[in-house]
């Protein structure tokens, strides 16, 4: 596999993994939320979690490839977020645009 193709299957990966909390109500996406639903700001803490784990596991994967971690200042990491935020829409949009949109129309209203 070259390394084209690692680097667009680790984008990949961390588009799914972003997206992970508004697409399941599971507590961290191990334990069941219960009847009340997983709450919104608990969705943001484990976006906030998944991008973090996700660019911490690109710069471990830099480290392993090349023996060496290159400085990065503070724009990298705001970029890395705003690039979370992202990737994450479709799953926002999903959550809180789609579903409350199929449930109206299974209502009939």
């Amino acid at each position: 596999m070259g390394q084209d193709a690692l680097v667009t299957l680790w984008l990949l990966l961390a588009a799914v993994a972003v997206n992970l909390p508004w697409l399941s109500d599971r507590l961290l996406l191990v334990r069941s939320a219960g009847a009340a639903g997983k709450p919104t700001w608990l969705r943001w803490l484990e976006w906030l979690l998944l991008a973090v784990l996700v660019t911490a596991a690109g710069l471990a994967s830099e480290w392993k490839a090349t023996g060496e971690h290159h400085p990065q200042d503070w724009e990298f990491y705001v970029v890395a977020i705003c690039l979370s935020l992202v990737a994450a829409m479709p799953g926002f949009v999903y959550r809180y645009q789609w579903l409350p949109l199929a449930s109206r129309r299974t209502r009939g209203l």
